[in-house]
């Protein structure tokens, strides 16, 4: 495996745990919607919660949730819609975004940007 998906998958897993310890039930990891594919969904109270994780060795080049761009966030909008559809969900769901930076696996630093709104032009509010 390549060192950038080794250090993802590692990402994901800190997200993941972070995310049990905030007291969310993990539903499913890495869900595949053809060539699109949602790392986490949680289920957070009485809400389904889509999650985007970016993990960066280094903060040099900026927050790794910056990475989020329109064409990341178009795949994930029609990654949620069809997971929707084919689970049938009926309940409220949102898009958070994990931003994790490890020099080291010691001592991650997480940021967690909750209910990020999926916008039609060029990007996202936070």
């Amino acid at each position: 495996m390549a060192a950038h998906n080794e250090l993802g998958r590692w990402g994901e897993d800190v997200a993941t745990e972070y995310l049990e310890r905030k007291g969310y039930r993990i539903v499913e990891r890495d869900w595949k919607s053809g060539h699109r594919d949602i790392d986490i969904i949680a289920q957070d109270g009485n809400e389904l919660v889509f999650v985007e994780v970016k993990t960066r060795q280094t903060a040099q080049f900026g927050s790794p949730w910056e990475a989020v761009d329109y064409r990341k966030l178009h795949n994930i909008q029609s990654a949620i819609n069809h997971y929707i559809s084919f689970r049938r969900v009926n309940m409220r769901v949102r898009f958070d975004v994990v931003s994790i930076v490890a020099t080291d696996h010691s001592n991650p630093q997480i940021e967690h940007i909750e209910d990020v709104q999926l916008v039609t032009y060029g990007g996202y509010r936070r």
